[in-house]
């Protein structure tokens, strides 16, 4: 892919930072690739190799970071997104948070409480599996706090978003969009397969039945939140394996955007003597 493919996928997912222009109802959760499957991995290998170079840099020169957001419904691919494009990296240079339900420590203080600690240092990538937006998601949809409350929020975590940025840390957001068809085969699949048992849980299917409310609920918190410093992608879902060149391209982009470079050497490197 070129450059000039690279910045067509930067404008075709990511959401405007002008209010209400993603309608996800109107967004499709699958496209037609513009390869096979063949060579779209061949495709994914050659970007990993631009992202084992621009990560190394990122490392190196420990200047900037990456936070990257991956937010989706159950069974939406977050952990397989992690796998399959950034399990190739250094994971020297990479951390994974995945957020649960707070426990009463972390509920007895602010929402970004136990978030900002989590953020990455310079020179790192850092994934959230599940992010701060789950306090203005599951909390939306099943009313667990007034709605006074969430909508501020959304300023806090605007805010927030902009303190990391002006601390060069560059936050990138994926929302996995699949269809509810998409899903259902997907919990199929946990209950069918024997080594998918362990992904089931009952939770999928009592949250499914709240789907509607999450489309509506994501749809706001995206809108609300797509900002210039910390953009939001939708990227169509359903097919795996096009998802991970799609999300790969957008991170190798914003890594070569960082222009980081290795710290210059010692001087006289040339005159140095190892001694036997």
């Amino acid at each position: 892919m070129s450059q000039k493919d690279d910045e067509k996928f930067i404008k075709q997912y990511r959401i405007k930072p002008e209010k209400n222009s993603l309608k996800l109802s109107e967004t499709p959760t699958q496209e037609k690739p513009s390869m096979d499957r063949k060579a779209g991995d061949l495709l994914l290998s050659e970007i990993h190799e631009d992202l084992k170079m621009l990560q190394n840099r990122l490392y190196a020169e420990s200047k900037k970071s990456i936070l990257v957001v991956i937010q989706a419904m159950d069974t939406g691919g977050k952990d397989g997104t992690i796998r399959k494009v950034f399990g190739p990296l250094n994971p020297q240079g990479v951390r994974v948070h995945s957020f649960k339900q707070p426990n009463p420590k972390e509920v007895a203080h602010d929402f970004l409480w136990r978030i900002h600690s989590c953020t990455p240092k310079h020179g790192m990538i850092t994934i959230f599996n599940r992010s701060h937006y789950e306090d203005v998601l599951i909390q939306r949809v099943h009313k667990l706090v007034p709605n006074d409350i969430i909508e501020r929020r959304y300023e806090h975590i605007n805010n927030f978003e902009y303190l990391l940025r002006d601390s060069n840390t560059h936050v990138i957001k994926f929302f996995l969009h699949i269809s509810k068809e998409e899903q259902k085969r997907r919990i199929q699949a946990r209950l069918d397969l024997p080594e998918k048992n362990w992904k089931f849980t009952s939770s999928d299917i009592a949250e499914r039945k709240f789907w509607d409310e999450y489309m509506k609920t994501y749809e706001i918190a995206i809108n609300n939140c797509s900002t210039t410093h910390a953009p939001w992608y939708v990227i169509p879902s359903d097919k795996k394996w096009w998802r991970n060149i799609i999300i790969a391209t957008i991170l190798r982009s914003h890594l070569k955007a960082l222009n980081c470079e290795f710290p210059a050497p010692e001087p006289d490197l040339d005159k140095v003597v190892i001694p036997d």
